[in-house]
């Protein structure tokens, strides 16, 4: 299975900063150790005319001169530095990859990704580019290359946070649908509506969460038929993630990563696999909780190699 990393690109963030960048090498260390049938491979950065098919030109522009403006640049949480901007293109780089490779294989993953809360002209919330959106963008220019039907693109967002900025993004787009299963009362504050939008209360546990997404993917296989699925696998509904006010369990993680990839299996639905968020207390159960996603996506893509035999 392959996989696409950045995490050799290490934002130099003061001391104290609340974002767990050390996450990204613990993930790529553990799945390098336990996973065998997972190839890694570095990605490659983002061109600006790839950004730019989902992100204003002008904003790109600032981002890779540093000419943002200052209240983006501390909505977005992170100081501008070239590494900032080099990492930001690589991370959007190993979703556009593994997007690319789950259309050949059934499945495909980045080590990082799922940078909602970008939007056109705005980053915010740890988020630079939305890798998700410039994904999906993308793949749909590639197919138009070589088929007259439009590319349908699902992204099921399952990070705690609701996926305000690929929702303003594909707010008029038809041929992408976005699901987000979020805390109500999470950031962003202000949410921008999703194509199906699902807002759970603080503390919400095991079975009210695994029944909200129950319905919501019925609602999805009744309201859209994608040809690719774009996953954000967040973390952070885990019960001891600092930034998440759920409170499910590693095992109504592993039972949320399973319906989705069996969802897409039934239906044949190649999947694009990212991380998403993950703020645990320790860093080390955002990670076994990551790892168990990895576990359940190598399985699944062997069906798929399984399948193609």
């Amino acid at each position: 299975m392959k996989a696409f990393y950045a995490n050799h690109f290490v934002l130099p963030l003061p001391a104290g900063h609340r974002f767990p960048m050390a996450k990204y090498q613990l993930l790529r260390d553990r799945i390098a150790l336990e996973l065998p049938e997972v190839q890694l491979d570095q990605a490659l950065p983002a061109s600006d005319g790839e950004l730019a098919l989902a992100h204003a030109p002008e904003y790109v522009q600032a981002i890779a001169n540093g000419s943002v403006a200052a209240d983006i640049q501390r909505e977005i949480g992170f100081p501008w530095s070239p590494s900032m901007v080099e990492r930001a293109r690589r991370s959007v780089g190993a979703t556009v990859s593994a997007a690319r490779m789950a259309m050949q294989q059934g499945l495909a993953a980045n080590l990082a990704g799922g940078t909602h809360h970008a939007s056109a002209n705005r980053g915010g919330g740890f988020c630079v580019f939305n890798d998700a959106a410039v994904a999906a963008r993308l793949m749909q220019a590639e197919h138009a290359r070589v088929s007259r039907l439009s590319l349908q693109v699902a992204v099921i967002d399952l990070d705690v946070h609701q996926g305000n900025g690929t929702a303003s993004i594909f707010a008029r787009d038809r041929s992408v649908f976005t699901l987000s299963l979020h805390g109500e009362n999470n950031f962003p504050f202000r949410k921008v509506a999703s194509d199906l939008d699902v807002d759970l209360p603080d503390g919400c546990g095991d079975d009210e969460y695994l029944h909200a997404l129950d319905l919501a993917l019925d609602e999805l296989s009744r309201r859209f038929r994608p040809d690719l699925l774009i996953y954000l696998a967040g973390a952070d509904p885990l019960a001891s993630d600092r930034l998440g006010r759920l409170s499910l369990s590693p095992d109504g993680l592993e039972a949320r990563d399973r319906r989705v990839f069996e969802w897409a299996w039934q239906r044949r639905v190649p999947l694009a696999l990212t991380m998403a968020g993950g703020y645990g207390v320790p860093i080390e159960d955002t990670v076994a909780v990551q790892m168990t996603t990895w576990r359940l996506a190598v399985g699944y893509w062997q069906r798929w190699q399984n399948a193609r035999a």
